[in-house]
């Protein structure tokens, strides 16, 4: 099949194929005389696993590692979750350091008039950082986030 019938099939667009071929999660297809891509249905199975991956926020470096297990037979299941756990960890950061981020606009945005005025503790704080505007320190890019 061609590039675009795997993209389809696999949920994956064309450019994204071409750069997980790239990066070497994808083993290169023949190629045609013409130099067109020739996709099999394990190229197919192969991109589904990489997208359900990347759907759960795995890097690229980590899909490198999951698909290596996952192709490996004789592999741990140990090895598995220590990636998973691994990536269970980064996404509670990042969800807690979205979340301040939140929580520090949110305490500026209610600390706007929303009126005619130019003054405005939100550009305030864009421009002059943090520390001014009662900007509630946040932890996420040093004090109040921002």
């Amino acid at each position: 099949m061609n590039i675009g019938k795997a993209a389809e099939q696999s949920g994956i667009s064309a450019k994204m194929i071409r750069y997980y071929e790239q990066v070497g999660l994808l083993p290169l297809p023949a190629r045609t005389d013409s130099g067109y891509r020739v996709y099999t249905a394990q190229h197919v199975h192969t991109l589904r696993f990489v997208r359900r991956a990347r759907d759960l926020g795995f890097s690229v470096e980590q899909m490198g590692e999951l698909l290596a297990l996952w192709q490996d037979r004789s592999r741990a299941s140990a090895d598995v979750k220590r990636i998973a756990r691994q990536q269970v960890r980064a996404l509670e950061k990042k969800a807690e350091a979205l979340q301040q981020m939140a929580e520090t606009l949110r305490h500026l945005a209610e600390h706007c008039h929303g009126n005619d005025r130019p003054d405005c503790p939100i550009i305030d704080a864009l421009e002059n950082g943090p520390d001014c505007c009662g900007a509630r320190p946040t932890g996420v890019h040093g004090p109040g986030g921002l």
